[in-house]
């Protein structure tokens, strides 16, 4: 489904390195690592928002250099949820719908039922400022879907909720995979949240996609003193 091949970007002062990388379809995959590894700018140049100094990004075969972001199939929930203010979580939702000019009553429909699935039809006429942050998620979450994406992409989207809520959306987030079968990679600086999400796990260290393992081998012996050094005490504790 998505195939980054051989991408390297610079922005500013940090820049990504010849990043390689595949995920099949219907995969949840996820990409570790501590703040500043580059992380989230890998995650926005899967989804379109930079062009890439080198190297490709494929999804499904097709090179999306030239392909705006809006029309990859890309729904991209953010780790501040990056909700409207000014709007309702109704029109938050039918945001999408509206851009591409899907007719009200169908636009309607997709939104109620998207809220009924995500558990929110109750809070559509409210604004985000009196949301929870579970409601905020759901509603960020309910977006992004709408337009049934191929492709989820989600920026530490557990990082800003409590332990009870954050368990509830582990478990909508696997709802919403059964449910649309779409390719999820999301990126987390928690090792826990990785193993429990994830099929794989990619860590990222100073801009660089250093290995790919198996869930249940990210504890393994690395030859990579920096990945070893990340995990630190984990590997204590595993």
């Amino acid at each position: 489904m998505i195939h980054v091949n051989r991408f390297s970007i610079r922005i500013h002062n940090f820049k990504l390195t010849n990043i390689q990388l595949e995920i099949s379809e219907s995969e949840i995959f996820a990409i570790l690592g501590k703040t500043g590894s580059g992380k989230t700018m890998l995650l926005e140049s899967i989804a379109g928002f930079y062009r890439g100094d080198s190297g490709a990004v494929y999804i499904q075969g097709t090179d999306v250099v030239d392909i705006e972001p809006e029309n990859r199939q890309i729904g991209f929930v953010y780790q501040d949820f990056g909700l409207f203010p000014h709007m309702t979580v109704y029109e938050n939702i039918q945001y999408g719908l509206k851009m591409h000019k899907i007719n009200k009553k169908n636009s309607d429909k997709t939104v109620r039922d998207m809220a009924q699935l995500l558990g929110i039809e109750y809070i559509l006429e409210q604004y985000p400022s009196t949301l929870s942050g579970g409601e905020r998620q759901r509603t960020a979450l309910a977006r992004a879907l709408v337009l049934n994406p191929k492709i989820l992409l989600m920026d530490e989207p557990f990082s800003a909720l409590d332990p009870k809520t954050r368990n509830q959306m582990y478990e909508l987030i696997k709802k919403i995979h059964s449910t649309f079968h779409c390719t999820i990679l999301f990126v987390t600086h928690n090792f826990h949240e990785a193993q429990r999400m994830a099929e794989r796990i990619g860590i990222m260290v100073n801009g660089e996609l250093r290995t790919v393992c198996k869930s249940d081998d990210l504890f393994q012996r690395y030859e990579d003193l920096e990945i070893e050094e990340f995990l630190g005490e984990n590997f204590n504790d595993n």
